[in-house]
């Protein structure tokens, strides 16, 4: 799952300089990624459960990953001047409130059984979602020594990863067991969004009531370089191919992860629910990616990793559909692995060197994210009228490019070589 990194941030003032202060605000915030990864990949879930309980095409179906990539391209710039606004901890409150109140929105949703509302209910949460990533962000860079920052960050991505992790196997328990006696009804999602939305509005409260430190972004004027040489932020060629790497990032791990369950399913001719299980080792396997990724970015170049993970990438796929059963399914499930450092990569590599333009560099790559909306949607498309291979050809052409812009992409006439 992305994780958005939007403004530069400094303490402005603190409650509480102790240390130990900060331990029930990084709780909390762990709690916030948990609840983000879990929210997210419940849609692989929904995917599924949608295309049969109303008889949908693969394309339909993606439109529950449309929709919601679809607000990270919409909410994402104004979501930041939100929040600037309001700041960062009412921020954080009223993203979860939002997310809540989406949550509710699928019992009407599931009552009346509408597609369409389930679509605009999960629009809502997907507005929540966008604005607590960017509020939630700074937060985790000041609660602690700045020497730390990368730790506390690495630390609440992988509580987000558990969270990726854990939404299948509640989903394959909750929503697709009821699947075979839920004809022409979508009762089986009502219950488990409701208790979501339980506890999104429990944790706004906490969140509320909790003591954090006051921040504030940097100004333009603090951070200047390249002043001479620069017009505008499209200036930077490695931030140019870095928008459309983040673009084709999101849409290829966004499209494998909503359609793994159904590819599954056909691949060793099981049911929904038993094949939806295996998405969590998908995700699951960037816990593990992301823990050994922190370590070998301290002594390997960053450019270096990203192609080597991409290179494998494009390998898996093409092993995947070349072959059939269990050598099939799992090639494609150690993609997640691979994909857990990408992001942060291309995102790092996009803004190296950008001076006092990185916050709207920052903004463009967040937009970006609405990839997962689009590649999904077209990856749909071509399941609809052609065959599994021709489909996952879609995602390969995406980690070509990655790997185009881990050797040569992320160069900039503005930049030393990472």
């Amino acid at each position: 799952m992305a994780i958005l990194q939007v403004q530069t941030t400094v303490i402005e003032e603190s409650v509480n300089q102790q240390k130990q202060n900060y331990i029930p605000a990084l709780v909390a915030l762990g709690v916030l990624y948990f609840m983000m990864g879990l929210i997210t990949c419940l849609n692989d879930t929904l995917v599924p459960f949608f295309k049969s309980g109303f008889t949908l095409s693969y394309a339909q179906s993606s439109l529950v990953q449309f929709y919601f990539f679809l607000t990270y391209g919409i909410m994402s710039i104004p979501a930041g001047k939100v929040v600037e606004k309001v700041g960062y901890k009412k921020g954080m409150v009223l993203g979860f409130s939002i997310a809540a109140v989406g949550a509710i929105l699928f019992f009407p949703a599931s009552i009346l059984h509408i597609y369409a509302l389930f679509l605009a209910a999960l629009f809502i949460v997907a507005i929540g979602i966008v604005i607590l990533q960017v509020a939630a962000n700074p937060y985790v860079t000041v609660l602690g020594p700045a020497k730390t920052a990368s730790s506390r960050l690495t630390m609440v991505q992988g509580v987000g990863s558990i969270g990726t992790t854990v939404a299948p196997i509640l989903g394959s328990y909750f929503i697709l067991s009821q699947l075979s006696n839920s004809h022409g009804s979508s009762e089986a999602v009502r219950y488990p969004y409701l208790g979501i939305a339980v506890m999104l509005i429990l944790i706004a409260f906490t969140v509320s009531r909790l003591k954090l430190p006051i921040i504030k972004t940097l100004g333009s004027q603090q951070i200047a370089q390249h002043d001479d040489q620069t017009k505008s932020v499209f200036s930077f060629r490695n931030l140019n191919f870095g928008a459309i790497a983040i673009f084709l990032y999101v849409g290829a791990e966004v499209s494998i992860g909503t359609f793994l369950t159904n590819y599954v399913s056909d691949i060793l001719k099981i049911g929904i629910k038993d094949s939806n299980t295996y998405v969590a080792f998908y995700w699951g396997s960037m816990v593990v990616g992301r823990l050994l990724g922190a370590l070998l970015l301290k002594i390997i170049k960053p450019s270096y990793v990203l192609s080597i993970c991409a290179a494998i990438s494009i390998f898996l796929i093409v092993f995947s559909v070349t072959n059939t059963g269990q050598l099939a399914i799992w090639s494609m499930i150690s993609i997640g692995f691979f994909n857990s450092v990408m992001f942060a990569i291309i995102f790092s590599l996009s803004v190296n060197g950008l001076g006092k333009y990185t916050t709207k560099a920052s903004g463009i790559l967040s937009t970006a994210i609405v990839g997962g909306a689009i590649i999904s949607f077209t990856q749909g498309l071509l399941i609809d009228h052609f065959t599994w291979p021709i489909a996952f050809m879609l995602p390969l052409l995406c980690y070509l490019y990655i790997l185009f812009y881990g050797l040569n992409g992320y160069r900039s006439k503005y930049n030393s070589a990472t």
